[in-house]
This record gives C-alpha cells, sequence and structure tokens, in this order.
C-alpha cells in the first residue's frame, strides 16, 4: 500500500484562497490527501510559519512549501522603496 501525498492549503477563508483550494481540489489524484487549514487557528499559524508560509493562499506539499508560494509576503525594504514612511 503506498502512502499518500500530503498536500496542506492554507487559507485565510478570502475568495482568491477558495479559488486555490478549489485548483487543488481538482488537480488532487487518488493519492493526494488535501487538508485545508483555516489560518485562523493558532496551531495552523505555528505549522505555516514553520513551512516559511508568508502570504496566503499557500500550498505546502510533503511537508515543503510549494515553488510557487515562496519568496512571496510583505518586505519592508520593498515597501520603504515605494515610498513608505517618506513624506
Amino acid at each position: 500500500m503506498n502512502a499518500k501525498r500530503k498536500v496542506e492549503v492554507f487559507s485565510a477563508g478570502c475568495p482568491v484562497c477558495d479559488d486555490v483550494i478549489a485548483l487543488v481540489q481538482r488537480l488532487a489524484c487518488p493519492s493526494c490527501g488535501v487538508e485545508v487549514h483555516n489560518m485562523n487557528d493558532i496551531k495552523v499559524v505555528k505549522r505555516a510559519k514553520a513551512l516559511g508560509v508568508r502570504s496566503l493562499p499557500a500550498v505546502a506539499i510533503d511537508g515543503k512549501l510549494a515553488g510557487c508560494c515562496t519568496g512571496r509576503g510583505v518586505d519592508e525594504q520593498a515597501l520603504r522603496a515605494a515610498g513608505l514612511g517618506q513624506p
């Protein structure tokens, strides 16, 4: 018996997150176990941080953040370069 691939979707319950959940569920095969995590749960937040989630929605497969979901999120230097905090 083969182990299922663990697919985790981290969601904030927004329409964009709902679209990603639908996409993942559509693409999932019988060997994929899809779990949708609500970021309003502190345990989920801790799991997301451990995986390196910086923006939502995000998808992790077998304990690794998917390439499409890495390197994103709010960045202080980018905000300052865009003029935040300057008169």
